[in-house]
């Protein structure tokens, strides 16, 4: 009570995020036991038919759904290697550069299209990518294509992973930063004098501090590894792609709301979620136990 009364401000301050949370994100979950019934809008929760785990067992039958959750590792985890590997390499890099001005500036740039939405960028990307748009254009000075960037399976993965990485590589490189700006510049300075080059210094240095840090925003994000990337994947894709670009997310959006089957919609989330559940509670282990990372 004692501790009560010194906080109280603080939990009034948290009581709209909580109320929020509740109303959002809780009160909705009970809609979960659609995922055991044969689902009908009209008869409600209360009146549709239990069905067991039939459509658990049904995601598993069917050869799209199947393909789907393929789909989904598939990108997920290609974006997730990709995005801690280039804003790393990025680090180090942009930390070369001794004009602060220009470090600044390039810094800016990479930043910018992280806070562009999905809807501007796949509209952009539709014009830029399309059989006779600039980027074809360009590669038929070459010789080369035209290629069907977003009608075209193979080439459509291709697309999807390497227009994330280029727009969320620029902001994932300020955690790498941070950590390069705790870095003790004496280290720099004593390598210096037992005449280390800079590319030493990097490899006996930098990349060392990194590491840990790697690990942290690493398994941290294997619990993401099921979320593909819903909103780029719906402004982009078509029904061309749908063999190797559906995912999980936009599966779901798809057999849930445009063809009215609820139930089994429901049945695909919930796998996601406990899946994902697993995951975080995996990730958050290995961070404590690799680089004594931990929240609570």
């Amino acid at each position: 009570m004692k501790t009560l009364k010194k906080t109280w401000p603080f939990h009034v301050m948290l009581l709209p995020a909580m109320i929020f949370l509740i109303i959002f994100s809780y009160i909705p979950m009970g809609g979960i036991v659609m995922a055991f019934q044969d689902y009908k809008p009209w008869l409600g929760i209360s009146g549709s038919e239990w069905v067991g785990l039939d459509n658990f067992r049904y995601l598993f039958e069917r050869e799209d759904s199947v393909q789907v959750i393929w789909n989904t590792l598939f990108i997920a985890v290609l974006k997730l290697v990709f995005n801690l590997i280039v804003p790393f390499l990025f680090a180090i890099l942009l930390n070369e550069i001794r004009k602060t001005a220009l470090q600044r500036g390039i810094q800016t740039l990479v930043y910018l299209p992280h806070f562009l939405s999905w809807v501007i960028l796949g509209g952009i990307l539709i014009d830029l990518l399309a059989t006779g748009g600039l980027v074809n254009r360009v590669l038929g000075v070459f010789g080369l294509g035209p290629y069907f960037f977003l009608g075209d399976n193979d080439w459509f993965r291709f697309t999807v992973i390497v227009s994330d990485i280029w727009k969320e590589f620029g902001y994932s490189t300020i955690i790498f930063l941070a950590a390069l700006a705790g870095i003790d510049p004496s280290q720099y300075e004593a390598a210096e004098i037992d005449g280390a080059t800079r590319l030493k210094q990097t490899l006996h240095i930098t990349v060392p501090s990194l590491i840990p840090i790697l690990m942290v925003v690493g398994t941290l994000a294997l619990g993401n590894v099921l979320n593909a990337g819903f909103d780029q994947i719906f402004n982009l894709y078509n029904p061309l792609v749908y063999e190797k670009g559906d995912i999980i997310d936009t599966f779901v959006y798809r057999t849930a709301i445009l063809n009215g089957e609820m139930g089994f919609g429901t049945a695909i989330g919930l796998f996601k979620s406990v899946i994902s559940m697993v995951l975080i509670l995996i990730s958050y282990r290995l961070a404590y136990k690799w680089a004594g990372y931990r929240i609570f």
